[in-house]
Formats: structure tokens, C-alpha cells, sequence
């Protein structure tokens, strides 16, 4: 594995890839790495000729009052693990690099950016957009994964990407949970026990709102309020939000009669957590 930190040195190795006829396939990461990263970065490996994985805590997708300080960081265990996957390239760029002095560029996906987590987190997805298309940019890959845990964050990156006319496919992969149904998160090391068993809820209630559906429920305010009585029956736990939604315009539905995504964010105890399910597949006329 070899571990690039100027920006002009990764274009480089990523020009002299491509100039080979080999396909790179692209992960972009905060660190603090665990499975549902590496989940990722597997299917990139087993798809592609390369794999590049990149380490960088975003500082424009966090607000003032938000824990981009206390985020959680271990470059050194984290290239320790990337050690074993068989990644071709670690890119670990420097902030003062990717947003140098007078830095004042942004991407903004309009609409849906204005739903869930863009109205309780207002910077975020201009920041998150605006990385994703450097590191784009920058290691100018084939392919890029990203996690459908972040489902809303995946569905902005495809529309920037398909508005920009960008030359690189996006793929998302499922989620991966922790043998409770806890969704992987680099904020669950944050957790005190008790809180990650509080933390568990979330997925509780969306196992409850899929299993109300099966059983005919189609009442989109019935399944929030079951929703919240099971996250609100933990300790330490305070919604964010509680969301039925279209899967891709993101706006609320009233009625379950297609596919709908289910999404949560909740605070337990003083660290935030997202997660969703797709529910109502079998409703889909076929």
C-alpha cells in the first residue's frame, strides 16, 4: 500500500494508472475505518484493477457547534487496517492543501439538500458535495462507493455527479450492522454501553415500520408515531427527525402504496446518529 499525501503527486499515480488500461475504483472515507468501510472497500478490490481509499475529516460539512473536533481520528490504526485489505493507494491529504487561504469555491445541490438532515444540518451538504468532487477530481477514479447508510448524502452525490456530467460512476451498498442491528458509524466509538444500547432503537423501529407494513399499515403518520414510541421508550434518546419519504426527491409521504424510505436521525446522549430501511418494495407495481 502506498500512502500519498500531495495532491499533485496522487493525479500523478492516478494519470500513469489509467494511461495502463486499469480501472480505479474509489472510497472516500473520515477514517476511524471499521466494517462498513471495509465493506466498501471490498467490492472496490473485487470489481477493480485498483483501489483507492481516501482519509480526510471534512471540516465544511461541520457547523460551528458541531463535533468536527471531537470527531473521532486514528490515522495510525486506521493504515494499520487498510494494511491487510490490499488497497492499492491510502490518499491522506492535508486540509491546508484542499483549502488553501482565499479558498472560496463551493458545489450546492439544490431541492434535495432541503429535506432531513439538510435542515437540521444546513452546511452540510454543500460540504459534502464540495469534497466529494475534489477527491473526485483529484484521484479521478471509475468508480466511487459510498454506504447507503448515508442514503440521503448518496442520492446528492448521484445528482451532482449526473448535473456536473462527471466521468465517474457512483455505486451505494447496503448497509452494514453490528450483530444487534446497530448500523456501522465512525460516531459509534463515541458511545458509553449504555447509550449504544439505547442506540439500538433505531434500528428496532425500522424493523417495527417494515413489519406494520407487511401487516397492512398504510397510514405514513402512524408508522412515525410507532416509530417514536420505540425510540423514545431508551434512555438518552432525542429525535432529530422521523421521516417516510420518496427514496429520491426526499419529499413526505402520506400514504404507503410504493417503495418509501424510512429515515431516522436521533441524538443519544450527546452524539448523533442516522439510519434508514426502504420498506413497501412488494407495493411496487411490477
Amino acid at each position: 500500500m502506498k500512502v500519498i499525501t500531495p495532491i499533485e503527486d496522487m493525479k500523478k499515480w492516478s494519470r500513469l494508472t489509467r494511461s495502463r488500461d486499469k480501472t480505479i475504483g474509489f472510497v472516500a472515507t473520515m477514517g476511524c475505518l471499521h466494517e462498513g468501510h471495509l465493506s466498501l472497500i471490498k467490492t472496490s478490490i473485487a470489481k477493480c484493477d485498483t483501489t483507492v481509499v481516501s482519509i480526510f475529516v471534512n471540516p465544511t460539512q461541520f457547523s460551528p457547534n458541531e463535533d468536527f473536533n471531537s470527531y473521532p481520528r486514528n490515522i495510525e490504526l486506521d493504515k494499520k487496517i487498510l494494511q491487510t485489505t490490499g488497497i492499492d493507494v491510502l490518499f491522506n491529504p492535508k486540509q491546508e492543501d484542499l483549502y488553501p487561504e482565499k479558498f472560496q469555491t463551493f458545489v450546492t445541490v439544490e431541492d434535495k439538500t432541503n429535506y432531513l438532515c439538510g435542515t437540521s444540518r444546513p452546511r452540510f451538504f454543500r460540504g459534502v458535495t464540495t469534497i466529494v468532487l475534489k477527491l473526485i477530481n483529484i484521484t479521478n477514479p471509475h468508480i466511487a462507493y459510498f454506504g447507503e447508510k448515508d442514503w440521503q448524502q448518496l442520492e446528492v452525490i448521484r445528482t451532482m455527479v449526473h448535473d456536473l456530467n462527471m466521468d465517474v460512476s457512483i455505486v451505494g451498498k447496503p448497509i452494514v450492522r453490528d450483530r444487534d442491528g446497530l448500523a456501522m458509524s465512525s460516531r459509534n466509538c463515541n458511545l458509553s454501553k449504555l447509550e449504544k444500547n439505547s442506540a439500538r432503537a433505531l434500528s428496532q423501529a425500522l424493523e417495527s415500520a417494515q413489519a406494520l407494513v407487511i401487516q397492512g399499515e398504510r397510514s405514513a403518520e402512524n408508522i412515525r408515531t410507532e416509530i417514536r414510541k420505540t425510540i423514545e421508550q431508551k434512555q438518552g434518546t432525542k429525535i432529530d427527525y422521523i421521516s417516510v419519504c420518496d427514496p429520491e426527491s426526499f419529499t413526505e409521504q402520506t400514504e404507503i402504496n410504493s417503495k418509501v424510505l424510512v429515515a431516522l436521525a436521533v441524538r443519544v446522549g450527546s452524539t448523533r446518529l442516522i439510519d434508514n430501511r426502504i420498506i413497501g418494495k412488494s407495493l411496487c407495481k411490477k
